[in-house]
């Protein structure tokens, strides 16, 4: 883990970090499947697991080199680093295709999907009794999570804070979407449209000298929200590591199976043929700070056949699938050559 990187290497590292944080934006897509599927997940988590009390003494002690040595410095800089940027870059295409052309990214990504659970799951080996049961609760709580109703927005920032540790969820736990828990939560507008809107208000304002914005009763609120969030997401990412990171030591088959369960059961999230249902408030639209309907949840259906719209999803799926097929195949000719 702390040998040295080749500079492709870590331009790698790099670009995957991009595509999670790309994955981790959209509703019902899992940044930590991405970091399965790309082989980092382990590293990552095992990572973020050594942001513990030994860490914190080298940071206070000043020991800065032997710090950032101690928990894979170079390594977690090039994941977050990707993932940040990903949000000022990638996601800005991806939300681009997503805006004009839905059923087919959605078809992509459930294509991927397909993909993932079948690259998992050829190198999985022994699947006894605990494993078999293992896979299908992990199928049943992604399926339950597909369909359940979202709740009402809850600014009580306690709330907020386990908001953060829920929603960093997704980087974490394969198979199960962060910004698709916030919707659920009810808090999805909230933190990640109000807030981010209302931080960057803020911030543009002190730039520009304008310093009445933090006059602003609700500027205040909302630096109040994205503060908590944030340490809560922080607090999510590191804690959620840790218990996975244990639970991974014992009982690696075990958590491996409810991973592809879950991943699997998170099928019917990305299921490319659905409606959007939009937030309303008194028969009104609630709209984000581009003018765009929030979404709530979807309704989903059976696509028609005699469309060739349906035949042009369908090929997408296949190119999805392609891609993790392809990724898994550049994978194992590169273990061979070594």
């Amino acid at each position: 883990m702390k040998q040295e990187r080749t500079l492709i290497q870590k331009l790698g590292l790099f670009l995957k970090g991009l595509a999670m944080g790309a994955a981790n934006k959209v509703p019902g897509v899992s940044g930590g499947t991405v970091s399965f599927v790309l082989s980092f997940y382990e590293e990552m988590i095992y990572s973020f697991q050594k942001i513990n009390g030994k860490a914190f003494k080298l940071l206070f002690n000043g020991r800065f080199k032997s710090f950032y040595q101690y928990v894979n410095g170079q390594f977690l800089l090039l994941i977050m680093g990707g993932s940040m940027f990903s949000y000022f870059s990638i996601s800005l295409v991806l939300d681009y295709f997503l805006q004009h052309y839905e059923l087919y990214v959605w078809s992509w990504f459930f294509g991927m999907i397909i993909g993932s659970v079948f690259y998992i799951y050829k190198d999985f080996g022994d699947w006894n009794i605990k494993n078999t049961i293992s896979l299908l609760i992990g199928i049943s709580v992604g399926v339950g999570i597909s369909f359940m109703t979202p709740a009402q927005e809850n600014d009580n920032l306690w709330f907020v804070f386990l908001c953060g540790i829920i929603g960093v969820s997704g980087m974490t736990l394969p198979g199960l979407s962060g910004s698709f828990i916030l919707i659920l939560l009810g808090n999805y507008v909230l933190l990640l449209v109000d807030s981010v809107n209302g931080l960057f208000t803020v911030v543009t304002g002190l730039l520009t000298g304008n310093t009445d914005v933090l006059a602003d009763s609700e500027n205040i609120r909302y630096l109040k929200i994205v503060s908590v969030f944030t340490a809560g997401s922080a607090f999510g990412l590191v804690s959620i590591s840790h218990v996975l990171g244990y639970v991974l030591k014992r009982w690696h088959q075990i958590v491996t199976a409810v991973i592809i369960g879950f991943i699997a059961g998170s099928l019917g999230i990305v299921w490319p043929w659905k409606r959007k249902v939009f937030v309303e408030n008194d028969g009104t639209f609630v709209l984000d700070g581009k003018g765009n309907k929030i979404i709530q949840n979807y309704e989903r259906f059976f696509p028609d056949f005699s469309n060739s719209e349906t035949w042009f999803a369908l090929f997408y799926v296949v190119i999805g699938i392609a891609l993790i097929l392809g990724i898994d195949y550049y994978d194992r000719r590169r273990k061979s050559r070594k």
